[in-house]
């Protein structure tokens, strides 16, 4: 009968996957056989990446840089012949120091910042079984130890004349826009307030709010490629010449979000605003404020006192703040990028 793996695992000790830079990894290879098998080694391997690939295979531009990259030996002596294992159920331990710094897990259209183990058994007639498990990294963001002016109302204001277009005649219009503060996390609402004045002979068609993040796609020193996303939008009706319009703390739900910048990555870039629209009917351009926020991962504190720093339940959840699972195997990784 010839030998048989039953089961070849690797099982981590966090069994949510989520880690935090500097904490341990720790947990098991399990491998489970029907035969007495001789194995020349068990090789783990513990593998950090951030990845940017764009355009297409005849053009493509490709970046990679390295943040893990820890091998160990599990069963096995270079020196020494093959391990005989017996049937049944080995188990064989691992536990290594994820390094400080690490930026934390992100996977976008453009390019990903993922972490996995492998785990190979290989035996003396040339044949190896490999298995591989992804793990998550959150790089927390405490905005009680970021700058004290995110805690406080953001305010951003403009005069904008209408030029003559046409037969339409100018005039001015006025936008003040209050955010709350300049830092968020996700699960909290930002609070909008806004007065819009419109002194122009021009119907203003709409006004409108958007939470929107920026992922910036960086190669070889080079912005290679821009994704932009309204990840949540406010819009009220038209104000008449002459008319007004006020906003008074309407909500923006932050939705789970990686926090910005992705601190530690140079080739991937997150930031996130909030932009305010001022839509004029005819031919006029769209008046456009913005409003750049930080979102982060602890939130500021209700008061001095307060140092239990807890999380909204969503930034809890990997499955909803980070992919679960993430590709790893991608043939075109071990390709030559294009010169």
């Amino acid at each position: 009968m010839p030998r048989k793996l039953l089961k070849f695992l690797i099982i981590f000790d966090n069994t949510s996957l989520l880690y935090f830079p500097g904490q341990f990894l720790s947990g098991r290879v399990l491998i489970e056989l029907q035969d007495e098998t001789p194995a020349l080694g068990l090789h783990f391997h513990v593998v950090g990446e951030g990845v940017v690939r764009a355009g297409g295979r005849q053009e493509r531009t490709y970046d990679k840089e390295n943040y893990i990259d820890f091998r160990m030996r599990l069963l096995g002596d270079v020196d020494q012949g093959p391990a005989i294992l017996s049937p049944g159920i080995h188990s064989f331990p691992f536990k290594l120091g994820l390094p400080v710094g690490l930026p934390s897990t992100f996977l976008g259209s453009f390019g990903w910042i993922q972490y996995f183990c492998t785990a190979a058994l290989r035996e003396p007639k040339g044949l190896t079984h490999k298995n591989h498990q992804v793990f998550i990294v959150m790089n927390p963001i405490d905005l009680n130890l970021e700058k004290p002016i995110l805690s406080q109302p953001f305010t951003c204001e403009v005069e904008h004349k209408l030029g003559v277009v046409a037969c339409v005649g100018g005039g001015q219009i006025k936008c003040r826009v209050i955010l709350d503060r300049g830092g968020y996390v996700p699960g909290e609402n930002i609070l909008v307030t806004a007065f819009i004045s419109n002194a122009s002979n021009v119907t203003i068609k709409r006004t409108k709010a958007s939470l929107t993040e920026t992922i910036e796609y960086l190669a070889r020193g080079k912005t290679v490629q821009t994704e932009k996303r309204a990840l949540a939008v406010l819009v009220r009706g038209k104000i008449r010449p002459g008319g007004k319009d006020e906003w008074h703390n309407d909500s923006l739900y932050v939705p789970p979000l990686p926090p910005t910048n992705l601190q530690g990555c140079h080739l991937i870039k997150i930031t996130y605003d909030v932009f305010f629209v001022i839509e004029p009917k005819s031919m006029e351009k769209e008046i456009k404020l913005q409003l750049p926020i930080v979102l982060a991962t602890y939130p500021f504190r209700n008061n001095a006192n307060d140092v239990s720093n807890t999380w909204p339940e969503s930034v809890l959840k990997p499955d909803t703040h980070y992919p679960s699972t993430l590709p790893i195997f991608r043939p075109w990784l071990h390709e030559k990028p294009d010169a």
